[in-house]
């Protein structure tokens, strides 16, 4: 069996003193980078996912939409994260490039479910931020496409601990049978 790691949105805006700022990133980091070493290490793939938006999103607040400027195409706030680890070897996958249309998904438009196909991946495993957003659609977006997926709990960090998205998001990977401790 093929497997691959999908680290979701570790993104400058998402994580501490950022526009749209997760809980505790500092320290999710370092989990994560742990599981790019593990995988890397034995040469499996490894994908980013990153919000890419244009700077006239639909989700902006601007636009009408719930969220503040973020991730913005090009900015720093778009950029990875400084501490992560990216390995020689990975893949980028952008979402949310169209003005008019939401993505949280790694999933969403971008070509990922087909490409792994061909490359024989048939299980991931996911981290990254935020739990109850773009962590949640990616792993139910893996499971509609046919793929295992596992989340894993030390390596993912909400908007809103505590809150009731988290808590249906959790249940979602526990009902699953897929929530790594």
């Amino acid at each position: 069996m093929q497997d691959a790691l999908i680290a979701v949105d570790v993104q400058v805006d998402f994580c501490k003193d950022g526009a749209l700022a997760a809980y505790d990133t500092d320290s999710v980091i370092r989990e994560i980078n742990g599981l790019i070493s593990d995988y890397s290490s034995q040469n499996r793939l490894v994908i980013f996912t990153r919000d890419w938006h244009p700077v006239k999103h639909c989700s902006f607040q601007a636009q009408g939409g719930p969220w503040p400027l973020h991730c913005v195409q090009g900015s720093t706030g778009a950029a990875f994260h400084p501490r992560l680890n990216l390995p020689p070897c990975h893949l980028v996958v952008s979402k949310a490039v169209k003005p008019d249309s939401e993505a949280y998904s790694g999933f969403d438009g971008t070509g990922l479910a087909p490409l792994l196909q061909d490359l024989g991946i048939n299980s991931l495993a996911v981290c990254g931020i935020a739990t109850e957003y773009c962590v949640l659609s990616t792993f139910g977006d893996a499971l509609k496409n046919g793929f295992r997926a596992a989340v894993y709990r030390k390596a993912i960090r909400p908007v809103a601990p505590g809150s009731e998205e988290e808590k249906k998001a959790l249940e979602a990977f526990r009902n699953a049978g897929s929530l790594m401790e």
